[in-house]
């Protein structure tokens, strides 16, 4: 996540070295199948170590996890079945492995970056995704469902504009 190079101001983009994700925020994600739930959160790498830890944090043994063609994915299973799909040769689905559900939640998150919240800063950008993941897991409830657990997840909770400054 993150600007565009064009977007930015010329003194930050003359201190980017590189290309692509340079300068940008990753978030790693994962939906489950059967529950239709997303899971994501702002990570420092997208290394083998980081990655792999994410899906051994939220999938039982035995899983069969479904990934896009990053090696990271790849290296000791520890007791999950893996399967991956190559987007660079366009593959997109093969049979059951596919990461479409991910994707639609990505393309949500981006939308909202891109329409909504022209800034979302690196500070906060786990609470915009915190808050995205909660949408995307409420909106096949009903829209009382939906207030019903807004309302639940403020019980205990006041912010007050004196605390803040504390």
């Amino acid at each position: 996540m993150g600007g565009r190079r064009k977007n930015m101001p010329k003194a930050k983009r003359q201190a980017l070295r590189g290309r692509g994700p340079v300068g940008k925020a990753a978030v790693v994600g994962a939906r489950y199948r059967t529950t239709k739930r997303v899971s994501a959160r702002v990570v420092k790498s997208t290394d083998a170590l980081t990655l792999q830890g994410f899906v051994r944090e939220r999938a039982e043994p035995g899983t069969k996890v479904f990934t896009d063609e990053s090696r990271a994915y790849h290296g000791p299973t520890d007791g999950f079945e893996h399967e991956a799909v190559n987007h660079s040769v366009d593959e997109y689905g093969r049979g059951m492995a596919h990461s479409n559900g991910i994707e639609s939640f990505w393309s949500i998150l981006k939308r909202a970056h891109k329409g909504t919240f022209h800034k979302i800063s690196e500070k906060h950008l786990q609470r915009y995704v915190n808050e995205f993941a909660g949408r995307h897991n409420v909106r096949e409830a009903d829209t009382i469902r939906q207030m019903e657990s807004v309302v639940v997840g403020l019980v205990g909770k006041r912010l007050m504009y004196r605390d803040r400054m504390a």
